[in-house]
């Protein structure tokens, strides 16, 4: 089986995560899959975002939209009460860390003047770079617990799909979220359906089974009942009981977010097949020592048709 090196919002220790800027660099790194977090704006667009609301630590504001724009400023409000014009003001290329302890800060090469960018100037800065080998892994968030912020996920589903069909990405994506009941809404749109889960997120609401202890604390058994393809568990809860249990149930195990290349060594002998990671470079330096196959860099772009 091939283990797969999956750069996490794209390679968010080494660039400003979720943008443009960042996706470009990942591509030229090499990786296997490219993951990014996409919410939905006031106007129905689709852009890359980790949070509902507009964070203080990946965005600035730098000015309103329109002259006198009573939502402005824009850091703190919800992205589905803002519209893609107020949120293509912010600078999302420079981190604004709330402690000296954050370690993105150290490592991450600032990229100021980067806008929040949407999923169709993603799906065509791939297709620039010719990246038809890396998968493009959709973190859809939803969070339903807070309905106000994440607004109906099979609309939000739809969309995504709709735009990476447009495309013609489909094939080549995966749909990825804690919400698994979006999950459930892709099942029949898009191949590939990863179950996200963590400690916090082991309830009814987030897994959108109403009766979880029937599965006996059995989370593979529970996202392959909801139609998933592969379980993504955070790295804290991966174990050979799990892994077992994953194996039981037919699904492969991509295990987020690993950085540090022995913990990843380790899992990678517990026989995951994905390790997603904020350094893909340190990854590939793993895999070369271990002889692991590596994936191509996407090292120019796709050349203008003649």
């Amino acid at each position: 089986m091939q283990v797969e090196i999956h750069g996490h919002r794209g390679a968010r220790g080494l660039r400003p995560e979720n943008t443009l800027p960042g996706m470009a660099y990942t591509l030229g790194l090499g990786v296997h899959a490219i993951e990014f977090d996409v919410a939905l704006t006031a106007d129905r667009r689709l852009v890359l975002t980790h949070d509902l609301t507009v964070s203080a630590v990946t965005s600035a504001d730098t000015g309103p939209a329109i002259p006198g724009d009573p939502a402005f400023p824009y850091v703190g409000k919800p992205i589905r009460s803002l519209t893609l014009q107020q949120l293509r003001t912010l600078d999302v290329g420079v981190r604004h860390p709330k402690s000296k302890s954050d370690r993105f800060v150290r490592t991450q090469l600032p990229i100021p003047g980067a806008r929040m960018p949407t999923l169709g100037s993603v799906l065509a800065l791939v297709e620039a770079y010719g990246a038809d080998e890396v998968r493009l892994h959709v973190e859809l968030k939803s969070d339903p617990t807070r309905p106000d912020l994440s607004g109906d996920p099979r609309e939000l589903t739809e969309l995504v799909v709709a735009e990476l069909d447009r495309h013609g990405r489909l094939d080549g994506a995966a749909i990825l979220s804690f919400d698994w009941r979006v999950l459930r809404v892709a099942e029949g749109l898009v191949a590939r359906r990863y179950a996200l889960v963590e400690k916090a997120t082991l309830t009814p609401a987030w897994l959108g089974l109403d009766h979880v202890a029937e599965f006996g604390g059995d989370i593979a058994a529970a996202a392959a009942s909801i139609g998933a393809t592969t379980l993504s568990p955070d790295g804290v809860l991966v174990d050979e009981e799990l892994m077992s249990r994953a194996a039981a149930a037919g699904l492969p195990v991509a295990v987020w977010t690993v950085n540090d290349p022995e913990e990843a060594a380790r899992l990678i002998d517990l026989g995951v097949m994905g390790v997603v990671t904020d350094y893909p470079d340190r990854m590939r330096e793993l895999w070369t020592r271990r002889g692991l196959p590596l994936p191509r860099p996407a090292a120019a772009l796709r050349p203008a048709p003649a």
